[in-house]
């Protein structure tokens, strides 16, 4: 269990869908750990696998003092009630816009180790579900923005202290990486 370096916007992990997982074994709950720690070292709501190169489908969150993970999800929505209101995303750090998204979500799954579980969230819970989710689609919640707020968004991503246009994406060996259990080198 350890805290990993976090891919950032332009690494393009970020935009490929993220394979299912098979293997609930050692080596996913090895991730989960890692997963959990990162996202509890940068102080985030939700981490989901690509954000650590790792493209599988699996987050982890931390909302209203419950933690948690989420394996191969499954979204759901009981209604169509809309909350709007401030999202962030740690590989878009220290910036934050409106984003519209369900206010109510069940998430189904499973556990890391292949027991079904399932999440009904509300408000913040939902908005964190469904911005991890989307995460393991290769979505990214700047993709949610109307053509307006996402020019706004692209102008502060580029005057971002982290943002360097003239360099390729930095791409970081995950330890999760090929020839590992998963099979999967991303």
């Amino acid at each position: 269990m350890t805290v990993q370096p976090i891919r950032l916007f332009g690494d393009p992990v970020l935009r490929t869908p993220a394979d299912p997982v098979v293997d609930f074994d050692v080596e996913l709950r090895r991730l989960i750990a890692d997963l959990t720690d990162t996202m509890r070292d940068r102080g985030g709501a939700g981490l989901a696998a690509p954000q650590l190169g790792v493209g599988l489908r699996v987050f982890t969150f931390e909302v209203d003092d419950v933690l948690g993970h989420l394996v191969n999800p499954v979204l759901e929505f009981p209604d169509t009630e809309e909350q709007d209101g401030p999202e962030g995303c740690l590989s878009i750090p220290g910036l934050y816009f409106d984003t519209k998204r369900r206010q109510n979500v069940v998430a189904k799954g499973y556990n890391g180790y292949g027991d079904p579980l399932q999440i009904v969230g509300t408000g913040l819970m939902a908005r964190c579900v469904q911005h991890e989710t989307d995460h393991l689609d290769g979505v990214l919640f700047l993709d949610r923005l109307d053509p307006a707020g996402r020019k706004e968004a692209m102008k502060a991503i580029r005057q971002a202290d982290w943002y360097d246009d003239a360099a390729p994406p930095t791409v970081k060996v995950s330890p999760h990486a090929a020839g590992g259990p998963f099979g999967l080198g991303r």
